[in-house]
């Protein structure tokens, strides 16, 4: 379908009905009813149930077993994590991981074979997990030039293994830095397929779905992990199949293709968007809150961006800073539905929070979600006036617009108790680890969909405004922004290093945010135009089960 600029007659209750205006032909649903329905037998679950316990229960045997092999203990890690299942043994990984950490385990590895990929397994792990290992330990293995040694090369696992662990590096760590540019060029001139997930940079499922295959080909894989494993993928794809399919319900109610249909249609693409921010079992309550607010999150974002008139706006961004339902009689017909919506949604997050004594949390996610709009607006007021602002003007609004503050405060307002009135007052805040979550998806935003965007009129994007400030090209911003991304992640690595401002579970979510981006906007605009990496990652989460 054509992507070109085109009028509009407004169908709104406005009194003028000749006002005029944008639309960006966003293509249609590509998923139509597929979720609507939903069928699992009560008596397979149950079965599958009792059977992934007992699995579960081999698994968690061999976990705390006394560490004999260093390496083969890493390896088990390594493996549940990646094949995402590890969220059953959170507290189990952490003991181990905290033994070998606090016994320094590799000191006893020698400079031989395979030492690079235990080492380098080693590290990551441990980086993973928070701990402060020390990023000299990969000095063994330069040589007395400073360089890293030639024989290193002919180690293919040990190089992949590196390269991984370089993803794990924060600021000033210039051996790491070294070490990517090393690995990559070499994995390169020998034409290895180095492109399967990082694990510190990929998405939990997607990632689980992926290594199943690669796994099982390792002639040393365990089988009982593997079998789990999959029972367990199935399992929960069930569950996650039962939550969309409420939801696709919830948005066929609300019509978007004939009553609000200027904007992105999809539901589909913004549940698996926020599984990747909590898949596991116990945060349902939370995906659905959370695609629900997403999904009207995007359709303010296109009324903005391409539909409203100024006069509208300004009476939305009004309402939103009241918060009344007796402000829907100023709106037009298209935003009574959406703020009529807005509202049902925060209700139902004041009815759990009742239950258990928290409603003070609602109060945050009004915050955040004003904080959005009113962003909303000022672009809206730079693109009335045709105004292109400083990187520093944009960016500070920019990162509060992409909507990862606002998705990152609700994300926490949902996780239980473990989210505490100090971790809300903190998040509220957008801290480092939110900006920079929020810098990855406004930027990676921009490179790929800044052409697009310009054609339909949208507000100037931080490559306009970069371009204009400092007199360069379009591919010197993209590599300029590019290393700001890089930067981003950095930052996002050291504040998960302990000691830490907020619990694990919590600042998972804000690592996953970014994660998000990185899979669906890494080469293309995958959710407004929903490319192949976002039909493939629905597929294989959300439709073809893990082959058993």
């Amino acid at each position: 379908m054509s992507h070109q600029i085109s009028m509009a007659t407004a169908q709104t209750q406005n009194p003028d009905a000749n006002v005029h205006r944008r639309s960006a032909n966003y293509r249609p649903s590509l998923w139509g009813d597929h979720f609507l329905s939903y069928s699992n037998k009560s008596e397979e679950t149950i079965y599958d149930s009792k059977q992934a316990q007992g699995l579960k229960e081999e698994v968690q045997r061999m976990l705390m077993a006394p560490i004999d092999n260093l390496l083969e203990k890493l390896e088990l890690i390594d493996a549940i994590q990646r094949l995402g299942v590890s969220y059953h043994f959170e507290s189990e990984i952490d003991e181990v991981l905290q033994q070998i950490h606090r016994h320094h385990y590799t000191c006893d590895v020698q400079e031989s074979d395979g030492a690079l990929y235990t080492i380098t397994l080693h590290f990551r792990l441990l980086r993973q997990q928070g701990y402060n290992i020390l990023s000299d330990i990969f000095n063994k293995f330069k040589d007395n030039m400073g360089n890293f040694k030639e024989s290193l090369i002919n180690d293919v696992k040990g190089m992949l293994s590196f390269y991984e662990a370089t993803h794990m590096r924060v600021h000033g760590e210039d051996i790491l830095d070294e070490a990517l540019k090393f690995t990559t060029t070499h994995l390169e001139s020998m034409a290895i397929n180095f492109s399967p997930p990082l694990a510190a940079q990929c998405l939990p499922r997607v990632e689980a779905r992926q290594y199943f295959s690669i796994y099982q080909e390792n002639a040393s894989h365990n089988e009982v992990l593997l079998n789990f494993a999959k029972l367990d993928f199935n399992m929960l794809q069930k569950q996650h199949q039962k939550e969309l399919s409420h939801i696709s319900r919830w948005w066929k109610g609300i019509d978007v293709a004939t009553n609000l249909s200027f904007a992105r249609d999809r539901v589909v693409e913004l549940y698996f968007w926020i599984l990747g921010v909590f898949f596991e079992p116990q945060y349902s309550f939370g995906r659905r809150i959370l695609t629900k607010t997403i999904c009207m999150a995007s359709i303010i974002d296109d009324i903005y961006d391409v539909y409203g008139t100024h006069e509208e706006l300004e009476l939305f961004t009004d309402a939103i800073k009241r918060w009344d339902i007796s402000c829907i009689d100023q709106l037009p017909k298209y935003m009574k539905l959406c703020y009529k919506v807005l509202l049902d949604i925060f209700e139902e997050i004041e009815e759990e929070m009742c239950k258990d004594g928290r409603l003070y949390r609602v109060y945050y996610a009004k915050v955040a979600m004003t904080k959005l709009v009113q962003a909303h607006f000022e672009e809206a007021v730079w693109l009335k006036e045709k105004y292109i602002p400083t990187m520093e003007e944009y960016m500070s609004n920019a990162l509060i617009s992409c909507g990862y503050p606002t998705l990152s405060t609700i994300s926490f307002i949902v996780m239980g108790d473990i989210a505490t009135k100090e971790a809300l007052e903190w998040v509220i805040k957008e801290p480092k680890i939110v900006r920079a979550a929020s810098i990855i998806c406004r930027l990676m935003d921009d490179v790929v969909s800044h052409e697009f965007e310009q054609e339909r009129g949208q507000v100037a994007s931080g490559i306009q405004c970069y371009m204009k400030q400092h007199g360069v090209s379009k591919q010197e911003v993209h590599d300029e922004f590019r290393k700001q991304i890089v930067n981003a992640w950095k930052d996002i690595n050291k504040e998960c290093i302990r000691p830490i401002e907020v619990p694990v579970p919590l600042l998972t979510r804000v690592v996953n945010l970014a994660r998000v981006m990185d899979l669906l906007y890494k080469d293309e605009d995958a959710y407004t135009h929903v490319g192949g990496v976002m039909v493939e990652g629905i597929t294989s989460i959300l439709v073809d089960p893990a082959p058993v």
